[in-house]
């Protein structure tokens, strides 16, 4: 349907029916941001405007949002989508001459930037689909700067895929009103970190402010200069040991994959501590039990050295999931497929129950016997129940 003017355009909305709305095709003669995103957030928008190298934040009263779009767009942006509560997708297309082209869809996506053409059927409810321009994705040579997947690295952009699923199977729905607060404990080169940011802002538009630590100066000083080239302004990388690192601000959700051995206990045993409301943690080379395990009654599960090593890994992750549900959180056990192609393919997710550990009194009865009976047949004393056991029994580690 054409109209005269996106004022014409316009006319038939009301502040009440928009839910979001993206600018984009800018004249660049006229802004120096190449997108504007504004999203609903109760009585106001939440407005972030992107150059190429930052993100600027402001927001604006909903009752205003209307005059907002005439005034962002007139003369400056040649194409405006809006997702309105009933579900439609309206795309206005203006001229040079300011008229306005509308079209208006019904709404298939969470999220309007998943609106290129989809993969094969076997991807079709993948969050990253083909078409979408993902910057750390494009480093990483998964995809083309157009958006494509390269052929061969299908696999790391399938396994890419099956992270954000786990991870939007909790925040799909979320909102809040203030940013989110992640940790991602041992990030390394922080591949699954900055998709993460580009999940949470560009899909689920959720403010986030995501902090990764590791001990290499090197690698985070680079990770650092890559969030400042993508505009990821709220992504930052600090250098810090898991064991002793303290947060300045409450922490919503912990991320810790791959790792080594332990660390995994003192990054959950943080997570704990803090009160987390979300762990999200791969585990890797569980050695501890796997140095001291023995057994008189089950010595099948330890006398041959590669069951021992697996028997040992799969009772190191189901001790911490029992430990985790001791201390408040509703747990589970995932097949999580590594991305760099090693057997370590769980993942533990484990979310927070109202209450925490005091409303969760029944869960923790049942679980400590189960804890206490494991750890006395294979005679082990794992490092996150020798961090936990105080606060869980009230007893201390002898």
């Amino acid at each position: 349907m054409n109209y005269e003017s996106l004022d014409e355009a316009l006319r038939p909305l009301t502040s009440d029916a928009l839910q979001s709305v993206i600018f984009s095709n800018p004249l660049p003669s006229r802004t120096k941001y190449r997108k504007i995103r504004a999203e609903r957030n109760g009585e106001e928008f939440f407005v972030s405007s992107f150059t190429v190298t930052q993100v600027f934040h402001e927001t604006v009263p909903a009752a205003d949002i209307l005059s907002f779009c005439l005034k962002t767009a007139a003369e400056t942006y040649r194409q405006l989508n809006l997702w309105l509560n009933d579900g439609r997708v309206m795309e206005i297309l203006l001229s040079k001459k300011g008229k306005a082209h509308v079209t208006t869809t019904a709404s298939v996506q969470a999220t309007p930037l998943v609106r290129s053409k989809a993969l094969p059927n076997r991807q079709k409810n993948h969050i990253l689909q083909e078409g979408m321009i993902v910057p750390p994705l494009v480093d990483m040579g998964v995809l083309t700067p157009e958006g494509k997947i390269i052929r061969s690295r299908y696999d790391k952009f399938r396994q890419i895929n099956r992270f954000l699923e786990i991870i939007d199977d909790e925040y799909k729905d979320y909102t809040a009103d203030k940013p989110l607060r992640v940790i991602d404990f041992g990030c390394g080169k922080a591949y699954l970190t900055f998709v993460l940011y580009y999940y949470f802002t560009e899909i689920r538009h959720l403010a986030v402010d995501i902090i990764g630590l590791d001990l290499k100066t090197d690698v985070i000083e680079k990770c650092n200069q890559a969030a400042q080239k993508y505009g990821y302004s709220s992504l930052r990388f600090e250098v810090g040991d898991i064991a002793d690192y303290s947060p300045d601000d409450d922490v919503d959700m912990v991320i810790t994959l791959h790792a080594c051995d332990t660390a995994t206990d003192y990054a959950l045993y943080n997570a704990v501590k803090w009160n987390a409301k979300k762990i999200f943690s791969v585990p890797c080379c569980q050695h501890e039990i796997n140095n001291t395990i023995t057994s008189q009654n089950l010595n099948v599960l330890t006398r041959y050295g590669i069951i021992k090593e697996r028997f040992s890994a799969l009772l190191t992750d189901a001790l911490r999931a029992d430990i985790l549900e001791c201390c408040g959180y509703e747990t589970q056990v995932l097949e999580f497929i590594d991305l760099e192609h090693t057997p370590k393919n769980i993942m533990l997710r484990a979310v927070l129950r109202p209450g925490g550990a005091k409303a969760s009194a029944k869960r923790k009865q049942a679980m400590l016997p189960e804890i206490e009976s494991a750890l006395k047949e294979f005679q082990v004393t794992p490092t996150l129940w020798s961090l936990m056991k105080e606060e869980i029994t009230g007893e201390k580690l002898v």
